[in-house]
């Protein structure tokens, strides 16, 4: 396992940021490497990110000796999207098994948590977001037919998607963490149109399912001030609570987003007219 920290930055900061530094503080590369787990510390609301390729061998992690806690998520919850091929996700000695698009939350207080892969040859994708947790709420498998979903956009407009919510108080609770998966219908490329800030909560987007010759413009900042990120397939971007996020694809995609902060409103937001922005 292996951590590394991210400490973000403020809209003056972004504002005055090249490409590198922008694509240093706020794009998270490289998350998803065969046979290991990596994580990313980032003081945006301690969000952590995680990426997982289990392949022959199970992978295990529990230690919180980089966060300074017996067990990483001894004061933590967690989701777990599994991306790719089917896998497993043992915790504490309890098997759940996750096909693709299902969704594990671990709750505080797990210690033990073992990542496998059903077939080496087509391995399971672990995504990973952590939180910190003031409650001790039971871990729950949420599979992709369980999830609540809302149909967003127009065709017309080009941004027709799906929104599929997994973590979230009308599926499955959890004490500040949010988690789900949107998928863009045929022919679609916006995503999260019109843009919007939430003053409360700070944002992550992982994009997936990018073929390797496509990219997502992802944009970010100040509503007045708008910066953009070139993203990859299994790319992650945070999103400050400062921050608007939206992009567009040159081919298909999906993302998984996860939020975090003051409440789990998930309509607590301040909507950004298109012309407003700059």
């Amino acid at each position: 396992m292996t951590m590394r920290v991210l400490y973000g930055a403020g809209p003056e900061d972004a504002a005055r940021y090249d490409t590198d530094e922008l694509r240093a503080a706020f794009l998270v590369e490289d998350l998803f490497a065969a046979g290991e787990v990596r994580f990313v510390y980032t003081h945006v609301d301690r969000l952590i990110l995680g990426g997982a390729v289990p392949g022959a061998e199970p992978l295990a992690f529990g230690s919180g000796a980089e966060i300074g806690t017996e067990h990483l998520l001894s004061a933590r919850e967690m989701g777990v999207a599994n991306l790719g091929g089917a896998g497993a996700i043992e915790v504490d000695g309890r098997r759940f098994a996750l096909a693709n698009r299902d969704v594990l939350y671990i709750g505080r207080g797990a210690r033990a948590i073992t990542l496998a892969s059903d077939n080496p040859a087509r391995p399971a994708r672990f995504y990973m977001n952590s939180v910190p947790a003031g409650a001790d709420i039971p871990h729950r498998l949420i599979p992709r037919a369980e999830a609540k979903p809302l149909d967003l956009g127009e065709a017309r407009r080009s941004n027709l998607r799906r929104l599929a919510m997994y973590i979230h108080p009308e599926v499955a609770p959890s004490c500040l963490l949010l988690m789900g998966i949107t998928d863009l219908a045929e022919g679609s490329v916006w995503n999260t149109m019109p843009p919007h800030l939430h003053e409360r909560r700070m944002e992550a987007y992982c994009y997936f399912d990018l073929a390797a010759e496509d990219r997502v413009v992802h944009l970010m900042g100040r509503p007045e001030a708008t910066r953009n990120l070139i993203v990859a397939d299994g790319d992650a971007v945070l999103s400050p609570a400062w921050s608007i996020h939206m992009g567009a694809g040159t081919g298909p995609y999906a993302f998984v987003w996860g939020m975090t902060g003051e409440n789990q409103a998930y309509g607590d937001v301040d909507p950004v007219a298109v012309a407003e922005l700059r």
